[in-house]
């Protein structure tokens, strides 16, 4: 006979929050309404304080509710920057605790903005191109400063991103560069990496402006390919 795993129990707080996430996502509670008073789901729920408090806290982890001492809980809308800062802390145990990850999380990255660029290119209006001129040119000005230069390369990677007219890449990208932090410090110190990256920039930066598609993702391809040969060639001669 097969072994039967017991049903595990659940605590108060649980029940609460699965309760109330059910009536908010049923529609009775909209993004912006309040919720009802700790002391209102008290009596509803027939439940202690500690049990409300604790269900409401999880809410407002998960970016469900927000939580303003001496108000009611106010129902929110998850951002995508929300939804993505939400996994930020597993990926970034994940890439401590297996060292390997690294590799995956670059590829992840490559495809994503091989994507990108090429979307980008395909939707680019000359408003969208200028704001990315701009981003360019702020990034070249500060190739002679580490401080400013990882930043402005976010951005530019991240105006691309909003090109595409879809808000979750932007969190994406920025999560990508938060979680590759310490690998971009170490390539930019790599001699000569600034002008690559400059040059490299450049390139895309005209395939989008030129609305060529598939240029846009070689020259995508080819930027974060060759930061990845620097950087293992860096690793090696340390």
């Amino acid at each position: 006979m097969a072994t039967v795993a017991p049903i595990a129990r659940r605590k108060l707080f649980q029940e609460v929050r699965d309760r109330l996430l059910e009536r908010i996502r049923s529609g009775e509670f909209r993004p912006g309404d309040q919720l009802p008073s700790e002391r209102d789901l008290m009596q509803a729920y027939q439940v202690g304080r500690p049990a409300v408090r604790e269900a409401l806290q999880a809410l407002e982890r998960d970016g469900i509710v927000h939580v303003t001492h001496g108000e009611r809980a106010r129902v929110t809308l998850p951002t995508a920057e929300r939804i993505i800062e939400q996994i930020a802390g597993s990926a970034n145990h994940l890439l401590h605790a297996e060292p390997g990850n690294l590799d995956h999380l670059k590829d992840a990255r490559k495809f994503l903005e091989v994507g990108l660029a090429r979307r980008a290119a395909a939707r680019a209006t000359p408003e969208a191109v200028e704001r990315l001129r701009h981003r360019f040119a702020a990034h070249e000005l500060a190739r002679q400063q580490l401080d400013e230069f990882l930043p402005r390369d976010m951005e530019f990677h991240r105006e691309i991103a909003l090109m595409t007219g879809n808000p979750i890449f932007p969190a994406l990208v920025e999560a990508m560069f938060a979680w590759l932090g310490v690998y971009y410090v170490d390539l930019v110190r790599v001699e000569g990496a600034e002008h690559v990256t400059i040059a490299d920039h450049r390139r895309i930066l005209e395939s989008i402006a030129s609305g060529d598609p598939e240029a846009a993702a070689t020259a995508m391809q080819d930027h974060i390919s060759r930061g990845n040969a620097l950087y293992r060639k860096f690793e090696k001669g340390r």
